[in-house]
Formats: C-alpha cells, sequence, structure tokens
C-alpha cells in the first residue's frame, strides 16, 4: 500500500474550508457562486474519504501500540492482536476509496453528451441494429433521469436508422457513456432470412461531450451556413419552407446537418451545438495524441473504428472485448436495465490503469 502524501491531504481540507467560506460570506456574481457550488460538491467526498483513511490509519495504529507495548496487559493486547487484521483490511479499504477520488478527473466527465450511432456494413439489418442502439441508450438514460433530444435522423428504409443524432442532457453523462464510442457488431437471423442464416452486421457509436461556451469560441467568419428544406425518405421534401440547417466549418472542414425542427432558428441552434461538440472533441482528440503514452492506459484507444462490443442473440450474449467481459443477458443489456453491469467494468479496468500509471496501484 502506497502511502498518500499528507501534505496532498492537507492541501484538499484547507481548500475545502475556503471554497465554504467563501459561499457562507456571499458576494461575487452568480457564475462564480455556481463554480464555488461546484467545486464544493466535488471537495466534499474527497474530505469525508480523508476523513474515513485517516481514522483508518490512527484506529490501527492505536492496536499497533497496544500489541507493542511492554509490560502491558497480556489479555488486551491478546484482544489488539485479534482486532488487526480487520483494522488492516478497513485502513486498505479506506485507501483504495481514497485513491480512486483522488485520481486526474476528465474536464469533461460531469458534461452532457451528443450520441451518433451509424449502420455500418450489413444493409438492412445494420440500420435495424442502429436502431436497437439506440433505443438500449434511451431506455438507459431513462433510467438514469437523463433526458434525450433527437437533433438528426435519417431513418432505414425497412426500419432503424442509417444515422441519428441525439443530445443527452444530465449531470454525468459522458462520464457514463464515453467509452460506449466504438464499433458494436450484433449476430442474429434476420426476419427475411428463410434458412435461418446468423447475418453479422455493425453500427458505429460515437459519444461526445457537449461543449459550453467557455469550452471553445466559434468565429462566425469561419462558418458557411446554408438553409435548405427539410427532406424525408428517398429524398421527398416534407415541408414547404427552408427550415433545414447545414452548417461548415471552413478551417476544420466540419460539416453539420440538422432538421428536426420546423423553425430554422432552432435548427440553427442545435446545429451549432453539435458543430461545437465536435471542435471540442476534436480539440480533446488532438490533446490526446499528443499524450499518445498516457493514452495506453486508457480503456481500448476510443477509437471509433475498433470494435468494441459483439451482441450474440442466438447464444442471448454480450462481450465486452477490450474487457473480455460476457454477460448471457443480451435481452436486459439491449432494454438498458444490465447495461451498468458493461460500464462498471469498463470504469473499473479505466481506474485500474489510471492508478498504475500515477503509480498508486
Amino acid at each position: 500500500m502506497t502511502p498518500i502524501p499528507a501534505q496532498r491531504l492537507d492541501a484538499i481540507i484547507t481548500r475545502h474550508d475556503i471554497v465554504t467560506a467563501q459561499l457562507s460570506a456571499g458576494g461575487g456574481d452568480s457564475e462564480s457562486f455556481v463554480q464555488l457550488s461546484r467545486e464544493l460538491s466535488d471537495l466534499e467526498p474527497v474530505v469525508a474519504a480523508i476523513g474515513r483513511y485517516r481514522d483508518a490509519e490512527a484506529n490501527l495504529a492505536g492496536i499497533q501500540a497496544l500489541i507493542d507495548e511492554p509490560g502491558g496487559d497480556p489479555e488486551m493486547r491478546a484482544l489488539a492482536a485479534e482486532e488487526k487484521p480487520e483494522a488492516e483490511e478497513a485502513l486498505l479499504a479506506a485507501h483504495r476509496a481514497l485513491q480512486l477520488l483522488l485520481l486526474p478527473k476528465d474536464a469533461a466527465d460531469e458534461k452532457s453528451a451528443i450520441l451518433e450511432i451509424r449502420a455500418g456494413t450489413g444493409g438492412d439489418e445494420a440500420a435495424l441494429f442502429a436502431g436497437d442502439l439506440f433505443r438500449m441508450y434511451a431506455k438507459y438514460a431513462e433510467l438514469k433521469g437523463w433526458k434525450v433530444e433527437v437533433i438528426s435522423e435519417s431513418e432505414g428504409t425497412a426500419g432503424g436508422y442509417r444515422e441519428v443524432v441525439a443530445e443527452v442532457k444530465g449531470r454525468g453523462v459522458f462520464a457514463r457513456l464515453k467509452f460506449e464510442s466504438g464499433a458494436h457488431r450484433v449476430q442474429r437471423v434476420p426476419e427475411t432470412e428463410t434458412q435461418g442464416r446468423i447475418h453479422t452486421s455493425a453500427a458505429t457509436v460515437a459519444v461526445l461531450p457537449e461543449a459550453e461556451d467557455v469550452d471553445i469560441t466559434v468565429n462566425e467568419a469561419d462558418l458557411k451556413i446554408d438553409t435548405m428544406r427539410a427532406q424525408g425518405a428517398g429524398g421527398q421534401h416534407v415541408n414547404k419552407t427552408e427550415s433545414a440547417i447545414r452548417i461548415t466549418h471552413i478551417p476544420s472542414g466540419i460539416v453539420v446537418f440538422v432538421q428536426e425542427e420546423r423553425s430554422q432558428h432552432k435548427n440553427r441552434a442545435r446545429a451549432m451545438a453539435l458543430l461545437k461538440a465536435k471542435l471540442y472533441d476534436a480539440e480533446r482528440q488532438a490533446k490526446d495524441s499528443a499524450r499518445a503514452a498516457d493514452r495506453k492506459a486508457q480503456v481500448g484507444s476510443g477509437d471509433r473504428s475498433e470494435r468494441i462490443r459483439t451482441y450474440n442473440f442466438p447464444q442471448a450474449r454480450v462481450t465486452d472485448h477490450r474487457v473480455n467481459l460476457t454477460l448471457y443477458r443480451l435481452e436486459e443489456v439491449i432494454a438498458g436495465s444490465a447495461l451498468d453491469e458493461v460500464i462498471d467494468a469498463l470504469v473499473t479496468e479505466h481506474q485500474a490503469e489510471l492508478l498504475a500509471a500515477e503509480g498508486m496501484a
């Protein structure tokens, strides 16, 4: 067990006291108040964990002192010796819990997210699978109390989606969904398959942290904005007004298209939010590339072309290839109710890799 420097823990407690005092004193603008409130809510669980860790340290030290006391009461020493293993275990658990709270935080973890799902190889079956994935995340979001709003969608000819982009709003959405980015594969017998053969098709998922104005600044001069009529399946126009918006960010070449709302103003606002999320994600990816050695400590590469998970319907099996996790609970995973089991395994693996990278394992 690697000791955690006392100076580091003292600094956290001091900062907690300062923030508490500043909030109690009032004053300042509303933005400062919100920032301090968020910082306090982040610090409180860490300070509580420090208290438990130090209590466990003190308890074990007291037990050890009784055992080591020369000429001490033999009965008390024997009792202390019996209690020592339990005290050591409690200290180890408190140490581990505190270590996890002290790990570097991803600045985007608390944010809402943009979820993009695209049908890959497999034709109509891939589009149906993309629809299944979208419903899985929508149900999972509902269980978490998050809100899902579709930004744009392109339906498949036999159902499902060729592409669907949605905003998932709530605190901590990105932290839970960020490991979902990648290629998802399905193995099942399509309804149109007369010979009972299993087909394999795929869909790709991308999860982007939603950018706030403080995260990314967009220069209007860098944008090419086009308006057009919204289109439905087969390309037919679904309304007579030019409410659909396409924004091209000229420096990066990123293009976003939104046509869900009948209001051009609403579509423009959603398109800008989507563009900012893509630019913010590109900026984060560039920073991550500059820290390539550190990225090796993460679960998978995060490459969206990487096959991350297989959903096998004949065997009712879900396998996440990054952590070698297999669950024979496919229906529950697809319904969103068992998705936490997969995500928890990914988060745990990620934390273990980070601990090792920080030299805290």
